[in-house]
């Protein structure tokens, strides 16, 4: 059984995708860990329980579809597609990203050799 190295980088992560309300099992995914992997840091963390059928309420004002998307607001991908509440997360970017600094946090990943991985590429 291996054990997983809880950097700051994907601590930041997990909060993050957390805060979206993301599944479980797909916090684990985007992170390459299990989902009980998941489930344990958050109890460890003491982050703030969610309930299933709890949904967010965006106004439909605030939501940032792909037609107003410009280069210098976050692309990042929020809920899902086919769903009429799915939009961008639409905060300004980090110079040279396609993303904001909490999402970037999420998407690229430290290396084996300590460097970061901007390549989007893992």
């Amino acid at each position: 059984m291996s054990t997983i190295e809880w950097t700051p980088e994907r601590i930041a992560a997990l909060i993050a995708l957390w805060n979206e309300s993301l599944p479980t099992s797909e916090i684990g995914r985007r992170l390459g860990i299990t989902k009980n992997a998941v489930i344990g840091k958050v109890h460890r963390l003491g982050l703030t329980k969610r309930r299933p059928s709890q949904k967010v309420e965006i106004e439909p004002a605030r939501l940032i579809r792909l037609d107003s998307l410009s280069s210098s607001m976050c692309s990042w991908p929020v809920g899902n597609p086919g769903e009429d509440s799915f939009h961008f997360c639409g905060e300004a970017v980090v110079a040279g990203k396609p993303y904001c600094a909490r999402h970037c946090a999420v998407a690229y990943i430290k290396t084996s050799s300590g460097q970061r991985d901007t390549s989007g590429l893992g």
